[in-house]
């Protein structure tokens, strides 16, 4: 994630939280938790204020929670007492550590030429049979909104491909459309993978 989309959330961490904090989980987040055995270890790349991983700690899951914002970080950790670590997903060196990966709208941030490279770091740090949940906004091509953060943006197809020659097989998926930040409504995807090799 490049520094000014960086900037972005550490100046809009309050509005970015006012527009996630919605009540219950979402279904995709709930069957992801309810696919990683009890006690297993999730890496939440992009955990923002923390909701995501506050909700899988309640459920008995071990997490390990990221973020390239240190006001999110901070955020995350005093309001749910988490261990979050401030890092970008690009410093990504972990190896068959994890039971699951959770990447919920944050790897829309990373350039398309760095986006193989960081599915192949993600499958390279899950245990074999490991999780991995992808949420990405569908489209084309690569721009910034007005607020100024980067987006890459992806076909269905495109993304299934891009996670396949990466090494994991397509289980199911999510798709529905929302309203971000900058007030817009686009339509996303999350898909659920499994580490094949």
């Amino acid at each position: 994630m490049d520094k000014q989309t960086v900037n972005v959330y550490n100046e809009k961490t309050e509005d970015y939280v006012r527009l996630i904090d919605r009540g219950a989980p979402g279904t995709a987040l709930c069957d992801f938790v309810k696919r990683i055995k009890p006690n297993g270890l999730v890496l939440d790349i992009g955990c923002g204020p923390g909701n995501a991983s506050a909700f899988m700690d309640s459920k008995g899951l071990r997490v390990d929670p990221i973020d390239a914002s240190h006001e999110m970080i901070k955020l995350a950790n005093e309001k749910f007492g988490l261990s979050a670590r401030l890092m970008a997903f690009s410093d990504l060196s972990e190896v068959n550590k994890y039971h699951g990966v959770w990447a919920n709208f944050s790897l829309l941030h990373a350039a398309k030429l760095d986006f193989y490279k960081h599915l192949k770091a993600i499958n390279k740090a899950l245990k074999r049979g490991g999780h991995f949940s992808l949420g990405m906004k569908l489209g084309k091509g690569e721009k910034r909104d007005f607020l100024g953060r980067f987006y890459a943006y992806y076909s269905r197809s495109e993304l299934i491909s891009a996670l396949t020659c990466s090494g994991f097989v397509y289980e199911f998926e999510y798709n529905g459309e929302e309203k971000g930040l900058v007030g817009n409504v686009e339509p996303w995807i999350i898909l659920h993978t499994i580490k094949d090799n």
